[in-house]
């Protein structure tokens, strides 16, 4: 494995969705990351690995993960983050996306975009000359996947074999777990209420990647079905940006999804829970997300990690100087 993953180059490249990218190349960005939190958290060193080099954070939807992990990771890296906001630039609005993305690519090394419409990202990337970066679109949240799944290895030791439930929206979180679990080796596991299902173009995806690998992929409206003999449950909020005038009839529909301990006694007994956050009551209580089984906080602070192994791997030929982990 260790041969295959040295000759993965992801320099140039764009990624506005996990389904563009191979196994390979996915374990290559986790292990970059791993590196890097490891050569610079732990043994202290400073790596100016950016250095000279701006990112243009463009931000439609506010945020505090994404925003702070990339500022922070980029800068520590020795780089200059621009954020920009829609009083700063409004895309497609007092200038189209064509003429934003190229203006942008003369001016800085690679664009971050947290969007409404994933059909922003895919104009941005069409005609830009630099890297284009999803952090978060209606469709996926990428970066996010990255850091679950840098949590994931960093508290079991691997990946392969281990079983993730999701209980809660098929939203753009589940969506991209959905175009990256079976090509780490992960089965999945999925409750949704009638009529939040995932998009059915992405579970036909699913589909074929676990046939691919070789990994099982189960759907169900039973979130206790979903939590059995699982390793991790994962939930997200139920009402997204934009979604405020839903709230009402959404709580409503997932009554009985809240993540409790007793969700987790389906579970496997080392089960872990998973929230990209921000949280609320309804969807996990405190016992489970202030508990030890909770890694909200370590996969929070991973959202930096695998953000700068992102950039790093995209706009470098930087190669890991730490151990291959395992997968």
């Amino acid at each position: 494995l260790s041969a295959s993953l040295d000759s993965v180059d992801l320099k140039g490249r764009s990624c506005l969705t996990l389904k563009d990218f191979s196994s390979d190349e996915i374990k290559r960005l986790l292990w970059v990351s791993g590196d890097l939190k490891h050569r610079i958290k732990h043994e202290k060193q400073y790596l100016p690995l950016l250095q000279g080099k701006s990112v243009a954070m463009i931000f439609e939807k506010r945020s505090t993960r994404t925003r702070m992990s990339t500022e922070t990771g980029f800068a520590l890296l020795g780089g200059h983050p621009c954020f920009l906001t829609s009083q700063d630039i409004h895309l497609g609005v007092n200038e189209s996306c064509t003429d934003t993305a190229r203006v942008l690519s003369g001016l800085c090394d690679i664009v971050l975009a947290r969007v409404y419409s994933h059909s922003t990202l895919e104009e941005l990337e069409k005609e830009a000359s630099i890297p284009i970066i999803n952090g978060l679109s209606d469709l996926y949240h990428p970066i996010q996947i990255l850091a679950d799944f840098l949590t994931l290895q960093e508290r079991y030791g691997s990946l392969t074999g281990l079983t993730v439930s999701w209980i809660g929206d098929g939203n753009n979180v589940l969506h991209s777990f959905m175009m990256t679990a079976a090509k780490l080796g992960v089965h999945l596991r999925i409750a949704t209420p009638k009529g939040y299902e995932p998009e059915q173009s992405i579970i036909h995806e699913a589909q074929k990647l676990s046939k691919q690998h070789g990994t099982q992929l189960v759907l169900t409206s039973d979130p206790m079905e979903a939590a059995h003999g699982s390793n991790v449950l994962v939930t997200d909020t139920w009402v997204s940006m934009g979604q405020e005038d839903e709230k009402k009839k959404r709580l409503k529909d997932f009554r009985g999804y809240q993540i409790t301990m007793q969700t987790g006694s389906m579970a496997k007994p080392d089960w872990t829970f998973l929230h990209c956050l921000p949280r609320k009551m309804e969807e996990v209580d405190d016992h489970v997300f202030y508990s030890s089984r909770s890694l909200v906080f370590p996969e929070a602070e991973n959202r930096k990690w695998t953000i700068m192994g992102l950039m790093v791997s995209v706009l470098t030929d930087y190669a890991p100087q730490t151990p291959l982990m395992k997968f």
